[in-house]
């Protein structure tokens, strides 16, 4: 067994690597289910470890291990081909970082340049997706190390192994954390070919050429694809680091699976799915020179009529608050939690929409401007297979009233009515904190004062030196919202709502009420003290 990682190693493990993915490349092809099945992940790979190799039989002045990873590591940015290929690229440039210009790598050498290679390949993912190739990297980090320490042993065989294991055992928990993968029943393609890669590392430093066997739980036989969207892939001279999230952005903007790796050396490989090639281009050309351009239409299973392969229907939130997102998260519900005054990235809401793996996807947003980027979104190309339907919603409240009353067993049209219908009619309020003066429909606010809101309008002013103000102005919109009647309050306390707040409110629902039931939950927002609903 190899002690160490020498540069006779590296070139061993490029040709190794290859071999490995020429005889796997048509099965991992057919596992290809994420974010597109389009059926080319192995070749990709392949074609991606192809460039890597060639560049370093080549470059025969490589004399030490750092030299001849670099060298593969530029190799392998140059010729990446999708999604998979770039992310490689960029677990290769990682290790590469690591060796710098050692001449040979230890196991704990070897260790850190895995723990850099799942940094490096995670940070040119615009979104990073769990139950893909970056959960298996990450995987493979944790279990030989943290930055700059490895395990006890110093043997880079040892380490390798130790990595091939972790990659496989994570590799089969991908269909357990990615919806699109439990439904066609396979691994992860990506994942499948970065435990290929490291099996390939183990057959070198242990001096024998093993093809483990590895479980593809590959599914029933693929079904005819369309065509759809585009992958558009350049590479990018001359744009500063600076500028890459820039970059990333305006692509996200325009589709997903963006990715935008550089090589070190001023090189960046851009990558991203969406409908506008030409805006994908510019997006280059605003901040470099795009060349050596690749263009590929996308392709996607036309959905069987059984409904056995893929779920009917799905419904996902967009809400404001961790702990909101962590209560709608925990009921089975998809969710994305978003800053306080941002909006989410086109990227992230195709994410959260793709990930579901439903024909048919209802989007509840938790306030007017979220809604907004809903919208936008639900007629974009990557999603023209999917039905996605945005049921506005101007409060988390409603967004919570929405989901009671969901039933999957009900018809997919008169359960988005029934959501509908619900966040229709919660009434709203909510309790601010002024920010500045202002001027409202019932007089001067001051900054500090509480505000109280009612379905959108200020309704009444409470000085912030009053004696008990949060709970005063709290009981006061409570009234006002059930002046018209109702059965069901429903309290979301943000960060600054005082302690006991619930218990202060459902004491006075209890005496002058009884008839009505509240329920108050931890909303961790930070735009409102209270938000309110009655149902």
């Amino acid at each position: 067994m190899v002690r160490a990682l020498d540069a006779a190693a590296v070139r061993a493990w490029a040709a190794a690597c290859v071999h490995s993915l020429e005889a796997l490349r048509a099965d991992i092809d057919g596992i290809n289910v994420y974010p597109v099945a389009d059926s080319d992940t192995g070749s990709n790979l392949l074609h991606t470890l192809t460039g890597a190799r060639d560049a370093l039989e080549a470059d025969r002045d490589a004399a030490g291990a750092g030299p001849a990873l670099a060298t593969l590591a530029r190799g392998a940015v140059l010729a990446a081909r999708g999604n998979s290929g770039v992310i490689l690229s960029q677990v290769l440039r990682g290790i590469a970082e690591v060796a710098g210009d050692q001449a040979e790598l230890d196991g704990t050498a070897l260790a850190a340049a895995l723990v850099r290679a799942d940094v490096v390949a995670t940070d040119a993912v615009a979104r990073p997706v769990a139950g893909t190739m970056l959960s298996v990297l990450h995987a493979v980090a944790t279990t030989v190390g943290t930055a700059g320490t490895g395990p006890a042993s110093a043997d880079a065989g040892t380490v390798a192994a130790q990595a091939a294991k972790a990659a496989a055992e994570a590799l089969d928990e991908t269909p357990n954390q990615l919806a699109a993968l439990a439904v066609a029943g396979v691994v992860d393609a990506g994942g499948r070919g970065v435990v290929a890669v490291l099996d390939a590392l183990v057959g070198v430093l242990h001096g024998t050429e093993p093809e483990p066997a590895r479980t593809l739980r590959a599914g029933a036989a693929p079904v005819p694809p369309q065509p759809r969207a585009w992958e558009v892939m350049y590479l990018l001279e001359g744009a500063e680091e600076a500028a890459l999230p820039a970059l990333r952005r305006a692509l996200s903007a325009l589709g997903d699976s963006v990715t935008v790796a550089g090589d070190g050396a001023g090189n960046h490989a851009v990558h991203v799915h969406c409908g506008d090639i030409g805006a994908a281009l510019e997006a280059g050309l605003a901040h470099g020179r795009p060349h050596r351009v690749r263009v590929e239409p996308l392709m996607t299973p036309v959905p069987e009529d059984t409904g056995a392969a893929r779920d009917n229907r799905a419904v996902v939130a967009v809400v404001r608050g961790a702990d909101l997102a962590e209560l709608i998260s925990a009921e089975g519900v998809p969710v994305l939690a978003v800053e306080a005054g941002a909006e989410p990235t086109a990227e992230e809401l195709l994410g959260l929409v793709t990930e579901t793996a439903a024909a048919h996807v209802t989007v509840l947003p938790g306030d007017v401007r979220l809604t907004g980027a809903a919208e936008r979104v639900a007629g974009h190309a990557v999603l023209e297979d999917r039905d996605v339907v945005v049921v506005p919603c101007a409060s988390p409240v409603q967004v919570l009233a929405a989901l009671a009353v969901h039933d999957p067993d009900r018809r997919v049209n008169d359960d988005v009515v029934a959501m509908a219908e619900a966040a229709a009619a919660t009434r709203r309020a909510e309790l601010v904190v002024a920010g500045e003066e202002s001027i409202t429909w019932v007089g001067r606010a001051q900054a500090g004062d509480l505000v109280g809101l009612v379905d959108g309008e200020a309704v009444l002013i409470v000085p912030a030196s009053a004696a008990s103000a949060v709970e005063t102005a709290a009981l006061d919109v409570l009234e006002r919202l059930l002046a018209v009647g109702g059965e069901l309050v429903t309290v979301l306390t943000g960060r600054e709502a005082p302690d006991g707040i619930g218990e202060v409110l459902a004491e006075r629902l209890r005496a002058d009420h009884p008839e009505v039931e509240l329920v108050c939950y931890p909303g961790g927002q930070s735009e409102a003290l209270l938000l309110m609903g009655v149902e």
